[in-house]
């Protein structure tokens, strides 16, 4: 969740300055190096706006759960205490605004890596700010969600503390050490979105080190982490247990990152991407079928796409029963 290759190019520098006074105007006008901690304390409003939203986020999901319309209850009728279970409602706006901002983060970077629309709110530098700085409030939120995660096993648990943090740590940070109904699987995909955007997301601070090559691989392999956070919300956030509006919106939002997706394979931004005739393709014929491949995959992801947010069912499970009093075996 880092920025885009275009990040890389910069102003060439001069040749040979006429005179030290030109050389110092030139040294001036040269952009600062983009750090770690420049990035942090730019990040200071985009950060703000997202902890705002997660507090919206809050309060329609405790309203919705204190008028008991949320399918959460249907799942676990028990977190109708809602001042019991105030911190596990918390945890979910943090996750909730955590895919918000790595959608965000995502559209930016497909933006900035593809062909520019002709007419942007923003200049080319101030999108490349925005997407490293969205980026970091990703992994803050992702980490957010976590904790509170965790802090929630803690307070719920009735043994000692020191098992309490225990347990805690083994469910919510460990791969498999979360053995219950559809946890086993998604809070394993999670996990593995917290620990892969990470470093995705700093190795940009470091890529003259690595390589820009070596960066420009390894960093798409953020919109992997973006896939795995996207599953492991459908698989385990209760408010999309079941096919309906808010199930259906979470499909809707993936259009416009596959068409993005697609709009970069097909006009890529380098020319070394580009698809020409398999004559015409300098590199060998698996890296031309490669790229081919890729192009088709992603038509036909937007073809999954259509026909699950116009049928409205995706294979999951079906609408819950009207009354969210009754029972339900947290399980697949």
């Amino acid at each position: 969740m880092a920025p885009s290759p275009a990040s890389d190019v910069g102003p060439a520098p001069d040749v040979a300055p006429a005179t030290a006074g030109s050389a110092a105007r030139a040294t001036a006008a040269a952009p600062s190096r983009v750090t770690l901690r420049s990035d942090i304390r730019a990040s200071w409003l985009d950060g703000l706006v997202a902890l705002v939203v997660t507090a919206v986020v809050f309060v329609i999901l405790f309203v919705r759960i204190k008028s008991e319309a949320s399918s959460t209850l249907t799942v676990m009728p028990f977190m109708a205490d809602t001042s019991a279970f105030w911190m596990y409602y918390l945890s979910q706006a943090f996750g909730w605004s955590a895919l918000l901002w790595a959608w965000g983060t995502v559209i930016i970077g497909l933006l900035i890596s593809g062909p520019r629309p002709a007419r942007l709110p923003l200049s080319g530098p101030r999108l490349e700010r925005l997407h490293r700085t969205t980026s970091l409030n990703t992994i803050a939120l992702i980490v957010a969600h976590a904790l509170l995660f965790a802090a929630e096993l803690i307070y719920q648990d009735t043994d000692a503390w020191p098992s309490r943090v225990g347990t805690a740590v083994l469910e919510t940070f460990i791969p498999g050490g979360y053995n219950s109904g559809t946890g086993v699987w998604a809070m394993p995909i999670g996990q593995a979105a917290l620990y892969l955007a990470i470093p995705l997301g700093l190795l940009f601070y470091v890529r003259h080190r690595i390589g820009p090559k070596t960066w420009r691989v390894l960093h798409r392999f953020v919109l992997v982490v973006y896939v795995l956070s996207v599953w492991h919300t459908l698989l385990y956030g209760t408010n999309v247990w079941y096919d309906g509006a808010f199930r259906n919106t979470v499909w809707l939002l993936q259009l416009p990152i596959a068409a993005l997706f697609l709009l970069r394979l097909l006009r890529p931004a380098r020319r070394s991407e580009r698809l020409a005739s398999p004559g015409a393709h300098r590199g060998s014929k698996a890296g031309w079928g490669l790229r081919l491949t890729g192009r088709v995959a992603a038509v036909a992801i937007i073809g999954v796409l259509v026909a699950v947010i116009a049928s409205g069912r995706d294979g999951g499970r079906t609408v819950p029963p009207e009354d969210t009093s009754s029972t339900h075996v947290h399980d697949d």
